[in-house]
């Protein structure tokens, strides 16, 4: 091999590992924010049910990883509590309080972000 090829290699190799460092920077917060969103936006119980339960995962994990934010334990739990609720009423077809459930899950894991 030629120096052209090696230097070709190693910076296809480098910017490679910065796109999966980027990928995985990606906090299960934000994960979290993201499905409860997608819950709001659904359209049917069972979809908002099934994007609160992801959102939930994602807040459930992130509770060990750090933030700055002050208080942010008590907005995660009561996002935590509100997803519940989103895939309770969702689960029985209760559109509108899966919704307005899901709504308020997103305003808290905002505030624990």
């Amino acid at each position: 091999m030629n120096i052209k090829t090696n230097v070709l290699y190693s910076i296809i190799l480098i910017l490679s590992l910065c796109s999966f460092s980027a990928i995985a920077a990606e906090s299960h917060l934000d994960q979290a924010i993201k499905h409860a969103e997608a819950a709001v936006s659904a359209t049917d119980g069972k979809a908002i049910a099934k994007h609160a339960g992801e959102a939930k995962t994602h807040a459930n994990a992130s509770k060990s990883e750090k933030t700055s934010v002050k208080n942010a334990g008590s907005h995660l739990d009561a996002g935590i509590k509100s997803l519940d609720e989103a895939i309770k009423q969702g689960n029985l077809g209760a559109t509108d309080l899966a919704k307005k459930a899901a709504g308020q899950a997103v305003t808290h894991l905002k505030q624990a972000a």
